[in-house]
């Protein structure tokens, strides 16, 4: 066993870091005493960045022999799953025997929720080896549980969602950063297609269209297994089940007791406990996110529905049966992604009068400042006087409710702005929402 891991290890060391990955605009670091650890669904991308994170320790002068880099998930380290993880530092050291305790050893781990136990591992090898280390993974604990864990205190996080619009044009060679002439304008908004039409998925870009929806699908497949297997459920029929009503219901409001009722419908055995369980379970996957409505009030919380978006809009699309899901819908689902790249507290809002505002950001602030309130409604087209008008309706509704002076439509292509009684609203068309989300690099 141990030869099989010195053959493996010996192979990533002796093999360029590869090119033509589409670049991630994240830049992973590390800190002493501290692990890095990356999470995100599968196939967002993760493996990527620590390839890009291994070039650039090469190219600054790192040796290839002072960096160890395990895939997990290698069929041929199946066995480790039921070792001491020991073994990777025998089988290194035997190899480098003159690194121990001298020289920096800089540690990747993919898929690390492959090894048992994983986090006691890791705590010994930042309190005994001199080392950087770096680990990702799709399944990796949640906050609640990082709690209890014996890293806790010392992780540097990054959580890592599927392309970026900016992303898929710099992927592009398209120039997004700083003021755009006409000609950019339209070369963006013609990009913007392509997006919206194949998604951040990496593997589902470059591809025809029937081949993306393929890859999509089979990337839908590949995560529900990982989640059933890793949380090793006994309802397996039960959570697909669930998973592709939330799809189907991409941007509509769900209660625990309906989705309980909607599959003992279709004869499965089921309680409240495990619906919200599987919940977790795709959320903690970063498959599917549920958002509340915006309160400070424990029971308004607890009484009212949430609202389900799926990670990549393209993925809904070519998953989800396509009953419910419509442009609107993937509109407003692409918007949250937007947002939760930036933040993760999204809510939605009611209005005194009933009214519904999509979604409610709080934006991260310097220490010591109030937290910035995004108020954004999501309508592909305001073309219909009536529409418009219940919109801006609803949205300046809740601007003098939660007093704050600016609200934004954002829309398929309308671009204006409209003065109202507590302040102004911007109509924006999705691209250049998109744009103003990410932070420029």
């Amino acid at each position: 066993m141990i030869e099989c891991l010195k053959r493996i290890i010996r192979k990533y060391q002796s093999l360029e870091p590869p090119d033509g990955l589409l670049p991630r605009r994240v830049a992973i670091g590390s800190l002493p005493g501290k692990v890095s650890v990356v999470t995100g669904v599968r196939g967002s991308g993760k493996t990527t960045l620590l390839r890009q994170r291994i070039r650039q320790l090469i190219e600054s002068g790192v040796p290839r022999k002072n960096i160890l880099y395990l895939n997990l998930t290698d069929d041929r380290l199946y066995w480790l799953r039921h070792e001491n993880p020991d073994i990777i530092l025998e089988a290194y050291y035997e190899l480098h025997p003159q690194k121990r305790g001298s020289e920096t050893v800089h540690y990747f781990f993919d898929e690390v929720q492959a090894l048992q136990h994983w986090p006691l591992f890791i705590d010994r090898l930042l309190r005994t080896e001199k080392c950087e280390i770096t680990v990702a993974g799709s399944l990796l604990p949640s906050p609640e549980e990082e709690t209890a864990c014996p890293l806790t205190g010392r992780i540097v996080s990054w959580e890592i969602f599927p392309l970026s619009f900016r992303e898929f044009l710099y992927g592009k060679g398209i120039e997004s950063d700083g003021p755009l002439s006409t000609k950019q304008r339209l070369t963006i908004q013609k990009a913007f297609e392509d997006y919206w039409q194949f998604g951040g998925f990496p593997g589902a870009n470059r591809v025809d269209q029937q081949q993306s929806i393929e890859a999509h699908q089979a990337n839908w497949n590949a995560i529900l297994a990982s989640i059933i297997g890793h949380h090793n459920i006994s309802h397996p029929r039960a959570v697909i089940d669930l998973a592709h009503w939330l799809m189907d219901n991409t941007g509509f409001f769900y209660a625990v007791s309906h989705l309980t009722d909607h599959l003992k419908s279709l004869g499965h055995r089921v309680r409240k406990s495990s619906v919200v369980d599987w919940l977790v379970a795709f959320e903690d996957a970063g498959l599917l996110f549920s958002v509340n409505i915006f309160s400070s009030s424990p029971t308004r919380i607890s009484v009212n529905p949430r609202k389900v978006y799926c990670v990549d809009h393209a993925l809904t699309a070519s998953v989800s049966s396509g009953i419910f899901t419509n442009r609107d819908c993937l509109l407003e689902n692409l918007v949250f992604t937007a947002l939760r790249r930036v933040t993760p507290e999204i809510f939605y809002h009611k209005t005194k009068t009933g009214r519904e505002v999509d979604l409610v950001a709080l934006l991260p602030s310097a220490p010591g400042q109030e937290q910035a309130i995004l108020l954004i409604q999501v309508c592909a087209s305001l073309a219909d006087p009536r529409v418009k008008q219940s919109e801006l309706h609803s949205l300046s509704e809740a601007m003098v409710e939660l007093a704050v002076a600016e609200g934004t439509i954002v829309t398929w292509r309308t671009d204006e702005t409209i003065p109202v009684g507590f302040g102004t609203i911007r109509v924006v068309p999705i691209w250049q929402f998109l744009l103003e989300m990410e932070p420029r690099t």
